[in-house]
């Protein structure tokens, strides 16, 4: 034997029912983001990031007017512990102060930083961490040091890395931006955001 709903319980439990289609899409909405339309990150390899980086070199410059610098085989590795970016390069040095050329090595870190005008994750800020200089160069290598620095400015500072394309940073005329750079041990994590 069956027993009728009452009119007032029937009338809440269809309301109810009703209710939750909109409820689960607003759900849904929120927690999918721009998840499936638009990625909510981008992720760059190390090997990209090295692939990018290695288009700018060999370099041959003269720094401070007394060095002949050439800069080449540059190797990106990835300071995660410290979000940076770092490039080893090999160098060569000559100045008449010396008999002979100098061989070595500069290993600089970067900061990221997104360009809006040019829709580039560039490198910002780079630094020399570290020189290696062999032969009769350790008298010189304060000024080696920083020439190289004044090398490391002009050669990176604001080189792009990854360019994105228009469409990558809009779905149904909604604007996106990179956000907060991660740089991880194998490559490069770029947030993107609702501008």
């Amino acid at each position: 034997m069956t027993h009728p709903v009452a009119p007032r319980r029937r009338r809440l439990m269809l309301a109810g029912l009703a209710a939750l289609p909109a409820f689960a899409f607003a759900s849904a909405a929120r927690a999918a983001s721009i998840f499936p339309f638009i990625p909510d990150h981008y992720t760059f390899s190390q090997k990209q990031v090295q692939e990018a980086v290695a288009r700018k070199f060999p370099l041959e410059r003269t720094a401070r007017q007394i060095f002949d610098v050439v800069l080449s085989n540059p190797v990106v590795g990835m300071a995660a512990d410290r979000n940076r970016v770092t490039v080893k390069v090999d160098a060569r040095l000559a100045t008449p102060f010396m008999p002979n050329p100098v061989n070595g090595a500069f290993t600089l870190s970067t900061q990221l930083a997104y360009d809006a005008p040019s829709r580039s994750v560039v490198l910002v800020s780079p630094t020399v961490d570290d020189s290696q200089l062999t032969g009769d160069a350790a008298q010189y290598n304060q000024q080696i040091a920083a020439a190289g620095a004044m090398l490391a400015a002009q050669l990176l500072d604001r080189y792009p890395i990854y360019t994105f394309k228009p469409e990558e940073l809009q779905f149904a005329g909604v604007s996106y931006e990179p956000g907060t750079i991660t740089v991880l041990s194998n490559g490069i994590r770029v947030q993107i955001v609702e501008k």
